[in-house]
């Protein structure tokens, strides 16, 4: 489907609802989208780093799996 196309299926979306949450839900969206485009988000150096330690622990397989996280948590909650 092409953008155009796209976008005429959203404007006929929009046009043929009265649902309030759908309506604010949608304007959300677009405003997160337009400021993420308009103003890049700028990581911090202690971000940099932390990114970086991360994907050390990852190369290293110091990781958990999600079943392993999901057993931990149960752990943790006397589950």
């Amino acid at each position: 489907m092409s953008t155009a196309e796209l976008k005429t299926r959203l404007i006929e979306k929009i046009q043929s609802t009265d649902d309030h949450q759908v309506l604010r839900a949608a304007i959300r969206l677009m405003d997160i989208h337009l400021s993420d485009t308009e103003v890049p988000f700028e990581l911090t150096d202690e971000m940099n780093q932390a990114i970086g330690e991360a994907r050390k622990q990852i190369k290293n397989g110091e990781y958990y799996t999600h079943e392993q996280a999901k057993a931990e948590i149960n752990e943790w909650l006397g589950e």
